[in-house]
């Protein structure tokens, strides 16, 4: 109601408020007031120097700090006048926020204090002297536009720190509100629109101010009766610490001079410069407001927008998937194009083979040939299907590397046996330089074996006959304390190109010059190799030039270990003593052969097709029959699994010590784990190498 009414009356002042703020002053400028002043009031005058004037800087438009810390607003323009008038001379001193205690005005100095509002109260309390009032105006109630309200309601009371008038009055006018203190005028006005309060008293200046807040503009005013804000001066001086009054003297002096100024302002000139500070201190609108009042359109177009920006990264995404899916697509065709060549190339060559056996059954010299190279396809099979196994493991990151103690010498020698023949077959030089102080880490001895029988078997195939290949193996103590093995092959073969360098570790890559000249390989062992070395915490590098060969460098750090003792019955042979060997095979073909080749080893074998008849051909036998059971894992009635662990859960000793060696064909370390866990003591992968299961039988 009274913005709309201030709105309304704005327009009609200006052009009054423009004279009247030229002439008012003007005519006050440089005249000395004519005021009926006592011989004690004029030697004061005289006396006193600039006035230290305490004001309270949080009341726009009627009491405030400007940008240079000096009192602005109403207050200013009427104190400027009565400065004229009296002859007094003002030092504006802006006063802290929150409640001021006399003591602190006292102790900094302070001679006046504005703003005060001004009743019976104020006027007889201790230490308090005022002057009549210089600004008369209403007080108003803020309230949400949904409070109905009543002075009898129980309605709780926003009060900002320092209006303990309005505080008083309340208390004892209206004892069913319940008064809360916040520290400023805003943040009255944040309780009472979030409805943490339901209403605040203010000026009504001040209150028509902060209604140009958009936030504030559904907050209403409600005049409040009987309940006028006038303002004076407060002159700050001692008091009687036996009375209780305030001493007599300057104090008393100065609020007589003001009041004497005061009775001579108009009410015409109070109007002017109540209208000129309004005109001139008017609510600035902050990026805050702008979005609060906008805030449907903002948040309809801030939706758009996302919806837009979602659209777009979907169709980018999409876009990304796409190209990704067809370069997946191309990386996925190239795979089983060079798969399907890797695999039909030898499978061509055995069904060949087969038929040329065949064929010359009657020549054991031309079978004989044939059987080599049948064997030799095989192996290559058989190690292709275990690089294409491998680099699938490491690509879905299932490939774990065990930290078990292991001889590196004994490693080492096993990996010089097994090249040696196959080198000197070639007609190549093979060295060792070989130096382990500390041949006992902890590390997976099958994984370091595989990375170094990949680099000598490269060597091999790549140096032409008369070439040399060595092996140098070094250790060295690292700061930490951890052993770094350095393993280093180099060959004086054919190396490599500097185009194909930059993508040896790539899968199936092979340089085309070598592939020509019967080099045959999976184009995996490298890529397998780096990968294995970088997830035991090493790397493998290589340094080669074209013609003179290459040197590649596998290295890995590992903790010291000791080798676990042997057990006294290690190393026995587990059936040539005359005992059986449990064969439980489902597939016809794979337990002949398997009876067939124990049998030829010397061994006793039954087989048992299933779980269930390897479970009651166990339980069923006298104590000791059975030393080593070969159980395969995927069978019918009772699967390898369960067949071990009902074994190992039967009430007989020997259900304890018989060693059980997985043969499967499902390899992966979950298979293994599975294994170990049911009671098993081995693992061998089929298709199975002879010469391990040998091993394998030899060290049970």
């Amino acid at each position: 109601m009274i913005r709309k009414l201030l709105g309304r009356l704005v327009p009609a002042l200006l052009a009054a408020v423009t004279l009247l703020c030229a002439a008012v002053p003007a005519a006050a400028a440089g005249e000395k007031p004519a005021l009926s002043l006592t011989e004690e009031e004029q030697a004061y005058l005289e006396r006193s120097g600039p006035l230290k004037v305490g004001f309270v800087q949080d009341r726009i438009p009627v009491s405030f700090s400007d940008g240079s810390g000096q009192l602005a607003g109403i207050s200013r323009y009427i104190f400027d006048r009565l400065a004229d008038l009296s002859g007094l001379q003002f030092e504006y001193v802006p006063l802290p926020a929150g409640d001021v205690t006399y003591d602190y005005l006292l102790g900094e100095g302070f001679d006046l204090v504005t703003s005060v509002e001004y009743n019976q109260e104020n006027k007889k309390a201790r230490g308090i002297l005022i002057s009549e009032p210089y600004l008369t105006s209403r007080k108003v109630v803020v309230a949400r536009n949904d409070l109905e309200f009543s002075y009898s309601a129980n309605l709780k009371v926003a009060i900002s720190t320092g209006s303990q008038t309005i505080r008083k009055v309340l208390g004892s006018a209206y004892p069913n509100f319940e008064l809360a203190d916040y520290s400023s005028i805003t943040d009255c006005f944040d309780a009472v629109r979030s409805g943490q309060a339901d209403m605040m008293i203010q000026n009504q200046y001040v209150a028509e101010y902060w209604f140009s807040k958009p936030a504030y503009e559904e907050l209403k005013v409600i005049p409040v009766l009987g309940m006028d804000d006038q303002l004076c001066f407060s002159a700050v001086v001692p008091f009687d610490p036996e009375t209780g009054l305030p001493q007599a003297g300057d104090g008393q002096i100065l609020i007589d001079i003001l009041d004497k100024a005061i009775a001579q302002l108009t009410e015409d000139e109070v109007g002017t410069y109540t209208i000129q500070a309004i005109m001139e201190n008017q609510y600035s609108l902050t990026l805050g407001d702008f979005l609060y009042r906008y805030r449907y359109p903002a948040i309809a177009l801030g939706a758009s927008a996302l919806v837009i920006l979602i659209l777009a990264l979907l169709l980018l995404r999409q876009r990304v998937l796409s190209a990704e899916e067809r370069a997946n697509a191309k990386v996925k065709g190239e795979f089983l194009s060079t798969m399907s060549h890797e695999i039909r190339t030898p499978l061509n060559g055995l069904v060949g083979l087969n038929y040329l056996m065949s064929q010359r059954l009657d020549d054991p010299d031309r079978l004989a040939g044939y059987l080599r190279q049948s064997t030799t396809t095989a192996k290559y099979l058989l190690g292709l299907v275990n690089d294409i196994l491998d680099m699938s493991r490491i690509q879905d990151d299932r490939i774990d590397i065990s930290h078990a103690p292991m001889d590196l010498k004994l490693l080492t020698d096993t990996v010089v046996s097994v090249v040696r023949g196959s080198m000197a077959e070639k007609g190549l030089t093979f060295d060792t330089d070989i130096s382990l102080p500390w041949p006992c880490v902890e590390g997976d001895e099958l994984r370091v074996q595989q990375v170094l029988l990949n680099l000598l078997d490269n060597a091999r195939k790549f140096t032409p006959a008369g070439g040399k290949v060595t092996l140098h193996v070094a250790q060295t103590e690292m700061p930490s304390g951890a052993i770094l093995t350095r393993a280093e092959v180099s060959d004086t073969g054919r190396g490599m190109s500097e185009e194909f360098q930059k993508k040896v570790f790539h899968s199936f890559a092979r340089e085309l010059d070598t592939v020509s000249k019967g080099n045959q390989g999976t184009g995996l062992g490298l890529p397998i190799s780096l990968n294995l070395a970088r997830l035991m915490g090493g790397d493998l590098s290589f340094t080669s030039r074209k013609g003179e060969g290459s040197d590649f460098v596998f290295t890995f750090p590992a903790q010291r270990a000791v080798m676990p003792a042997d057990s006294g019955d290690a190393g026995q042979p587990a059936g040539k003593d005359g005992r059986q060997v449990l064969v439980a095979e489902d597939n016809e073909l794979n337990g002949e052969i398997l009876m067939d080749l124990l049998t030829d080893e010397g061994y006793r074998a039954v087989w048992a097709k299933n779980g269930r008849e390897a479970l009651d051909a166990f339980s069923s036998s006298p104590m000791g029959t059975y030393k080593v059971i070969l159980m395969d894992l995927l069978m019918p009635e009772m699967d390898g699994f369960q067949a071990a662990a009902a074994i190992r859960a039967l009430d007989r000793p020997d259900a304890g010590t018989v060693r059980i060696v997985a043969c499967t064909a499902n390899s992966s370390d979950e298979d293994r784990e599975k294994a170990a866990s049911c009671g098993m003591d081995g693992f061998l992968a089929k298709p199975i190498d002879i010469d391990i299961l040998i091993q394998t039988l030899s060290a049970l």
